[in-house]
């Protein structure tokens, strides 16, 4: 008899949700018939609103209900405050640990209550940001698995008890689409079509964080050390074009960060690892720098990161090398503990200030500094030793010894934090490559290039199948596998130098392609930035309200590739890629990051114009404009690369319909210059007129 119960109680339980209807449920209090209807249809409306601020007004009208059972209405009240916590938070990701696929999250309601359902809901995004956060848990697929999946489980549950919910469907794969009118673009080249788009979208993103999420003190959800990364894919805004509200809100940010009292001496007084600690700082001063970087404030601000490298970071090993000491350090102490005393190249973004006011000024100081530890990185590199390759940038060098590596058995894997992954190799390599050619165009010495031609040289005998079964963890052949990561840098040396050496590597490394010193194949650009405009089309929920971790605003996408939500993933999501976004409109190869090679900034709103640089270097500069406006747009460039001396610019548009037969023979019609221009230095300035709706030339040359 009582095992019958059982069953029965069991199967109740089962019927407690069908078809998103209330039609059994089990307990003394939620029993169907004493649900009254008016209450089923406020839960049905709560759970199939399309926004938490809907269903809390919802929720705080159901709690406010006389004629609930006690056990119902002190569930209501729960939940209302839940979701009104996760609605009003000033700490977006406040659930933080507590959510787990195997514990769930404490919300107090029990699975026998209508309630229940919608507790669902949240423990799925909590599940899911925790794990596109967390490199603990995202690095290792079965991991991963093992919390998505269960967030998988969540949402269809949610969506059988509320079909209407669009937002548990867009996280089961059925995009909302994101209806955005952009006219003005019949006759526009293809790459300006989705430029535009791209640019448009990215700058709606951008301002809903502003108007929303931003706060009095400045921060935005995430916590300080979160938030002062969301400038990095805001860069095609913020620094190819001008947007005021935007460049306001950075430096109101960047401010409010550097006067916290964690920041006070210059760099975080919070102990932990260089990947971490460097953010604050970097962060907060390198946008300025690219923004006013001539500000007294910000300048002094950056120099007090050169003053701590010089003083305090650093050391001589005891090969006589210039190092760090360790991985941990704040701007008053630094953790030599040997499963600590590691430099890697994650070390170069504590400085990366100071590259760019190196790069922009030649300052001497900066320069001796920066190649003394470089030096160091070289020789390592050159060495054979702990099993690491000749000619392969190291994942790490221990102090005080100068030897390659960690504690850790593998060369590649120094074992110097808790989240081995971040700094096993070859995390972080790019960013010590671009800061090594920086030292080869600053000062000409063929050393900084040891590197990149020593990779370059492991990269093509793996091409041409000499590692062909040796390609064991740490082996030549295992690194040679990895080389892709160099293509951006040697990308930024072809631009510079216009030396063709490793073009057969671009060709098929640098997925955008290359031209000599010009932005590459206009359709492999045009479909590039597609891309960027597809994965935009949909699901902004995913991009605003939703994201919990600040750090992680354009990730949304990466749930739908394969061992995340679903274990074979779902096709035609992309992810949004700001740099393609950058690179075409200031002729930067790679990312701005360690060494910006951005030719221009366009001094006027990301609206409604598109820009793609064709050739950029220090003689010239030569750029396509598209204005999608029914009137011409007046503005200014501002020019970053050309050498001091005179220049003459010139303005060419296509020739109107109306006057084919009377316009250039080239199809192009001059409506300004040639003028004359005098460059003394980075940050020369221009004005120009766009015409609307005509393909546009802009081109700045030498004066013989």
């Amino acid at each position: 008899m009582a095992r019958s119960c059982s069953r029965l109680l069991a199967a109740i339980l089962r019927l407690a949700v069908c078809g998103g209807a209330l039609v059994a449920v089990a307990g003394p209090f939620a029993r169907a018939a004493e649900v009254p209807q008016a209450v089923r249809t406020m839960i049905r409306d709560a759970g199939n609103a399309d926004t938490d601020e809907a269903r809390l007004a919802i929720l705080e009208r159901l709690a406010a209900r006389s004629d609930l059972d006690p056990a119902l209405k002190a569930d209501a009240c729960r939940l209302r405050d839940e979701v009104k916590r996760w609605v009003t938070t000033p700490y977006l990701p406040y659930f933080g640990s507590k959510a787990h696929p195997e514990k769930g999250y404490p919300f107090g309601i029990a699975a026998d209550s209508p309630l229940y359902p919608m507790t669902r809901f949240y423990l799925a995004r909590m599940l899911v940001w925790r794990t596109l956060e967390s490199g603990n848990i995202k690095a290792y697929p079965d991991v991963r698995r093992l919390w998505l999946s269960r967030a998988v489980r969540e949402f269809q549950a949610v969506r059988e008890a509320f079909p209407e919910n669009r937002i548990a469907r867009m996280y089961l794969g059925e995009p909302i689409p994101w209806t955005k009118d952009l006219p003005g673009a019949e006759g526009a080249p293809a790459w300006a079509r989705f430029q535009r788009e791209g640019l448009e979208r990215l700058a709606d993103v951008i301002t809903w964080w502003i108007d929303q999420r931003m706060q009095p003190d400045g921060q935005f959800g995430g916590g300080w050390g979160d938030d002062c990364e969301m400038w990095r894919w805001w860069v095609p805004v913020l620094l190819a074009f001008e947007d005021p509200a935007i460049v306001a809100a950075q430096a109101r940010f960047s401010e409010a960060l550097m006067s916290q009292p964690h920041m006070a001496d210059g760099y975080t007084s919070r102990l932990t690892d260089v990947e971490h600690t460097a953010e604050d700082s970097t962060d907060a001063i390198l946008p300025m720098m690219h923004l006013a970087p001539e500000a007294p404030v910000w300048q002094k601000r950056t120099r007090r990161l050169v003053d701590l490298m010089e003083t305090l970071w650093t050391g001589e090993n005891e090969r006589g090398h210039l190092q760090y000491k360790s991985t941990y350090f704040t701007a008053t102490k630094v953790d030599t503990r040997p499963e600590r005393a590691c430099d890697t190249p994650w070390h170069v973004r504590a400085v990366q200030p100071a590259l760019l006011l190196w790069q922009r000024t030649g300052d001497a100081r900066i320069g001796r500094l920066v190649c003394r530890w470089l030096d160091t990185w070289v020789d390592a590199t050159a060495r054979a030793e702990y099993g690491k390759p000749a000619g392969v940038i190291p994942a790490a060098i221990h102090w005080p010894e100068g030897r390659v590596g960690g504690l850790g058995t593998n060369w590649w894997d120094p074992r110097n934090h808790g989240e081995p992954t971040l700094y096993e190799w070859p995390i972080a390599q790019t960013a010590l490559c671009d800061t090594f050619l920086l030292a080869w165009h600053m000062t000409g010495r063929e050393r900084y290039l040891g590197p990149l031609k020593s990779m370059a040289t492991l990269r093509r005998k793996y091409l041409a199948g000499e590692f062909k079964g040796k390609t064991e963890p740490g082996s030549a052949g295992w690194c040679a596998r990895r080389f892709g990561f160099i293509a951006p840098t040697l990308a930024k040396y072809r631009r510079l130098s216009g030396d063709d050496a490793f073009d057969d590597l671009l060709r098929r490394d640098y997925a955008a392609g290359l031209s000599a010193g010009g932005a590459g194949d206009p359709l492999a650009i045009a479909k590039r930035l597609e891309r960027t405009a597809k994965a935009l089309r949909v699901n902004w929920p995913g991009y605003t309200s939703e994201v919990r971790w600040t750090d992680r605003v354009l990730n949304f996408p990466v749930l739908f590739g394969p061992m995340y939500l679903f274990e074979d993933g779902l096709k035609g999501f992309e992810r949004p890629r700001p740099d393609d976004l950058y690179s075409a409109a200031t002729g930067d190869p790679g990312a701005l990051g360690y060494l910006p090679l951005n030719a221009v900034r366009w001094l006027t709103p990301p609206r409604d114009i598109a820009a793609l640089v064709t050739a950029s270097g220090p003689d010239r500069l030569t750029a396509e404009l598209y204005q999608f406006a029914s009137s011409p747009r007046s503005m200014e460039a501002e020019l970053y690369l050309l050498a001091p001396g005179r220049y003459t610019v010139e303005v060419r548009a296509s020739v109107l319909q109306t006057q084919v037969g009377k316009g250039a023979a080239d199809g192009m019609d001059r409506i300004a210059g040639p003028t004359g221009l005098e460059v003394t230095g980075p940050r020369t300035r221009i004005a120009l007129q766009v015409p609307s709706r005509r393909r546009t030339v802009l081109c700045v040359r030498r004066s013989n």
